[in-house]
């Protein structure tokens, strides 16, 4: 056959289109049976067209390929650098070591491990610029994660203070040409997209004031974020984060990178018919790979309610596995560039969170919003809504809210407390809590089990 097919139809407009549909509706209204309005202000349509796009899209950044990694807290060194070995083994390509204390050996941690093939990510829960000196010594090729304005965020205190936290920041940056960005707190406290956005370019702008003499500096910045089960706008966000941080670093003249680490949501997650988290951090993964992050991580099933397990690590590393090796989700660069729909959302995504970046820059920047307590409200009001419209069903989650099953059992079953933890604490700002929506539900099931 050497005729093609589409040549003997006449093209169809989108107004052609939505003619068609409005007759279908038999008099229904088109807007209020078909348009979807979000959380983020953004109106979904029932379809999308060429015809509708002035220009073309623009060109996203993409990393080359996607790398499966492991956390790992470093409770026991040597128990650490076995793990790390053995999953390494069975099919890790990168590790997050989360160190708790200074104390900490890294050349014993890092015994046995191939420093030069491994990419590493160093999360430190304290602030120290001459261990981060000798750990860059020793492993030269890693990425250490420092955000001193997260830390002060999600706990409502700085490590120390703001000057002396700002020197071993300023230090730290000097000698590794990185820090890190949590827009994870953001996502797990109940924010939307469009706010993890305009935090997320804020809370970088803030940094980038701060250093001195940033212009032509080469430098790598990582954004820890979450992602969750609304599979295209996570796409679009992850897009739409690239999209703004180059516009940012542009204004900048910098010389700099963006590597975006990925873990499924806590959000979204639940104790009852604990499986169906399975399925959601399959699709959450999935939406990180097609959002093109540079590194995934996985959240094990179980992990808000029991201690680390060889199961429920090795079960979410081979999701990650299947969708690499069986799934060809590695083989495929930018693969949603160029849809209309997700192109569509990725704009209206970033346009949004640039006029949030503007209004906060406006009144004064990301810190001085935080010590004035609006970012907070603006959370909590957004996750005060989201709560809202999980408790009347508007959002569903499997075995929880929706088709629960009676039987289910798990008050023997939590070997961590899985609800938000109170602890009364004079603190410089309100702490941003990240809490699950199912929270409440379950407490108040937990109490009638048998």
């Amino acid at each position: 056959m050497t005729k093609k097919l589409f040549t003997d139809f006449d093209k169809v407009s989108s107004k052609q289109w939505k003619q068609k549909i409005q007759a279908d509706l038999k008099g229904a209204d088109y807007n209020d049976t078909l348009i979807w309005k979000t959380n983020e202000g953004i109106d979904v349509k029932p379809f999308y067209h060429a015809d509708e796009f002035d220009a073309p899209f623009k060109s996203i950044p993409s990393p080359e390929g996607w790398s499966i990694c492991q956390t790992i807290f470093v409770y026991d060194v040597a128990l650490s650098n076995k793990k790390a070995i053995k999953v390494l083994e069975r099919g890790a390509e990168s590790i997050q070591f989360i160190i708790p204390n200074k104390e900490v050996s890294i050349t014993d941690l890092l015994e046995n491990i191939d420093l030069e093939t491994t990419t590493l990510f160093f999360e430190l829960q304290f602030l120290d610029s001459e261990f981060v000196k000798q750990l860059s010594t020793i492993a030269t090729k890693s990425s250490i994660q420092t955000d001193i304005i997260g830390n002060l965020a999600k706990t409502g205190n700085w490590f120390t203070n703001l000057q002396e936290d700002h020197q071993h920041f300023d230090a730290i940056v000097a000698q590794t040409k990185s820090f890190s960005v949590d827009v994870s707190l953001y996502q797990n406290a109940g924010a939307t997209m469009v706010q993890q956005l305009g935090y997320a370019m804020a809370q970088t702008n803030e940094y980038l004031n701060h250093l001195e003499n940033t212009e032509n500096q080469a430098l790598q910045i990582i954004f820890n974020v979450s992602v969750g089960t609304n599979y295209f706008f996570e796409i679009a966000k992850l897009r739409a984060l690239r999209l703004l941080f180059t516009t940012l670093v542009q204004e900048y003249k910098l010389d700099a990178t963006c590597h975006i680490f990925v873990t499924p949501t806590k959000r979204n997650k639940t104790i009852y018919d604990y499986n169906t988290n399975m399925l959601r951090t399959t699709t959450e993964c999935m939406s990180a790979i097609l959002g093109e992050a540079d590194t995934v991580c996985n959240l094990a099933y179980d992990a808000i309610y029991h201690k680390d397990n060889e199961f429920g690590e090795r079960i979410a590393r081979n999701q990650l596995l299947i969708l690499k090796s069986e799934s060809y989700f590695d083989v495929v660069e930018n693969a949603s560039e160029g849809s209309y729909y997700i192109e569509s959302l990725t704009n209206q995504l970033a346009e949004k969170a640039l006029e949030l970046f503007k209004d906060i820059e406006a009144k004064g920047g990301f810190l001085n919003q935080l010590k004035e307590g609006t970012i907070q409200r603006k959370i909590k009001e957004s996750a005060t809504k989201e709560q809202e419209q999980f408790d009347t069903g508007e959002i569903a989650l499997l075995g929880t809210n929706k088709h629960p099953n009676k039987n289910d059992k798990m008050k023997d079953e939590l070997e961590l407390f899985p609800f938000v933890k109170t602890n009364i604490r004079k603190t410089l700002i309100p702490p941003i809590i990240e809490k699950r929506l199912a929270e409440k539900l379950e407490q108040e099931r937990l109490k009638t089990e048998n």
